[in-house]
């Protein structure tokens, strides 16, 4: 079942704000949280859950954009909006597969106990190269993604908008 309209309005003006917002705010959970181990501690799943709905998101805005171009007039502008909008779907697997396996490695470098502090799982036995390099693949995934947001968003804003307004207050065009 492909999204069509939601209320009379197409499904993919409404669904690319979920898109909007939740590729940067997973973005930066997971910088944060590969950054600063007590700040992941505390997220806990919520992470990998962020992320998953994210992803979901994705190709449901995607799906919704392709029923929508079947029905408007095609011009450059729109096909561009297309194809950045197809590269966005990689960046939210790896948002994802990045955020279930920090998830996990510190569910296993810090096991659930009272004080997080001392003994098993206390901060000497996290690897700082290991840490430093997921702190750069993390962020080099986010920052990648944000880009790319910012990218299909911009192309779209161009597309929709593209002769549709007048500058000059009161010039109505029709």
């Amino acid at each position: 079942m492909e999204p069509a309209l939601i209320n009379g309005i197409p499904a993919h003006a409404l669904l690319v704000h979920l898109v909007v917002v939740f590729v940067p705010l997973t973005a930066l959970a997971l910088v944060v949280c590969a950054a600063w181990p007590p700040v992941m501690r505390r997220f806990g799943l919520a992470l990998p859950l962020l992320a998953l709905v994210t992803l979901v998101s994705v190709p449901l805005t995607t799906s919704a954009g392709e029923w929508l171009e079947k029905r408007i007039a095609q011009n450059v502008l729109v096909a561009r909006h297309a194809d950045l909008g197809d590269g966005l779907l990689p960046w939210a697997v790896g948002l994802f597969v990045l955020s279930a396996a920090l998830w996990w490695f510190y569910r296993r470098a810090y096991p659930a106990t009272p004080s997080f502090g001392g003994g098993r799982g206390s901060a000497a036995g996290v690897s700082i190269p290991l840490r430093a390099t997921s702190v750069v693949l993390c962020l080099a995934v986010a920052v990648g993604a944000v880009v790319q947001v910012y990218r299909i968003g911009d192309s779209g804003a161009k597309a929709t908008w593209n002769n549709r307004f007048s500058a000059a207050a009161g010039d109505n065009r029709g």
